[in-house]
């Protein structure tokens, strides 16, 4: 009855505070990329069954797995160049400090239970390819085909289209025309990129959770098949940590969404938990590491997500045709039900 009273405050609350004041915060949270609402979901029951944080990331991002979240996230998507579907995933448990990883992983599908085992059963933090695949194998997950009917499609459209969009330049022939494969030029030239981020802003890419418990324990994670047609062993910003997502039981969690060649680079995920460390409230933590990145690369695709440990959270982007808002999951005591956010890309 005492819980119920409280839950009942807790929603009028939540009914209370005004749209675009700074998030009611409540704990436990689940916060996702995406309008992914069963991962979201997912993850929720956990929590409410007893489960640990990193319980729920790992179920909550392995649903998007199961279920090909727009096709970016699992088996049967996103094939590289030679046609094959490869998955990233990461896993970080913010009490420790311990990441788990995997990129490039071939031939298995679960890659954020992977990721997982990476933590509980080795010393390391990332494993990578094939001998990621032979680990997962050891144990215990099935070694199967990624590639469907889907990703054949995909692969054969991209070869009917002179294999436009790609990654390659300064080659020859002109790897904007034709496909390859492809030689260096004798010279290189370094001219500024004229063009949007090559990351299709309808193929919401990665999912990446943040759930903090009820004591404030962080947990953070990822799981994508990166980049459609990318280069065969591209890895993005998925599966490293502080950039992929990020997690600390002293400040929050924070997780990235978008063109991770480019992100990568100012590991955002990192950058919005230490500004959170230092009181910044999470949605303008989210805003202060898109702006960062938007001075190097104004037309880059990409979002972010952040929670800190009182439970408030946020999330930003950055405004490029196309892609002017960014939807959300979350998760709380506030909330009736795991509840769609968005909000406007800056």
């Amino acid at each position: 009855r005492a819980v119920r009273g409280v839950m009942v405050a807790l929603l009028w609350f939540a009914v209370l505070t005004p749209p675009g004041a700074a998030s009611a915060a409540a704990l436990p949270v689940v916060i996702n990329t995406w309008a992914f609402r069963t991962a979201a979901e997912t993850a929720w029951r956990v929590l409410e069954s007893g489960g640990s944080e990193l319980d729920a990331v790992e179920r909550g991002c392995g649903q998007c797995e199961i279920d090909q979240c727009d096709g970016s996230v699992g088996y049967g998507g996103s094939p590289d160049e030679s046609g094959e579907t490869t998955l990233d995933a990461m896993i970080m448990d913010g009490n420790t400090m311990e990441v788990g990883a995997v990129a490039d992983l071939r031939h298995v599908k679960n890659a954020i239970g992977v990721a997982r085992k990476v933590i509980e059963y080795t010393k390391h933090t990332l494993l990578v390819g094939e001998s990621a695949s032979l680990f997962a194998v050891r144990m215990g997950f099935p070694y199967e085909d990624l590639t469907t009917q889907k990703s054949l499609s995909l692969y054969s459209e991209w070869l009917n289209q002179n294999c436009q969009p790609n990654y390659w330049k300064n080659v020859v022939p002109d790897s904007s025309k034709s496909c390859g494969p492809y030689k260096r030029r004798a010279e290189v030239t370094y001219k500024e990129e004229q063009t949007t981020s090559q990351r299709s802003v309808h193929n919401h890419d990665t999912i990446g959770m943040v759930v903090i418990g009820v004591s404030g324990t962080v947990a953070s994670g990822t799981s994508t098949n990166g980049a459609i047609h990318k280069l065969p062993g591209r890895v993005g910003d998925s599966p490293i940590a502080g950039a992929g997502s990020y997690a600390d039981n002293t400040a929050g969690g924070a997780a990235a969404t978008g063109d991770g060649d480019i992100m990568m680079r100012f590991l955002p995920s990192y950058q919005a938990v230490e500004y959170m460390r230092m009181g910044t409230d999470p949605t303008v933590a989210c805003q202060k590491v898109i702006s960062r990145i938007q001075k190097y690369a104004p037309r880059f695709f990409g979002a972010i997500i952040c929670a800190n440990t009182t439970g408030s959270y946020g999330a930003a982007c950055n405004k490029i045709p196309g892609f002017t808002q960014f939807h959300f999951m979350v998760s709380s005591p506030l909330l009736s039900r795991p509840t769609e956010q968005v909000v406007d890309c800056i």
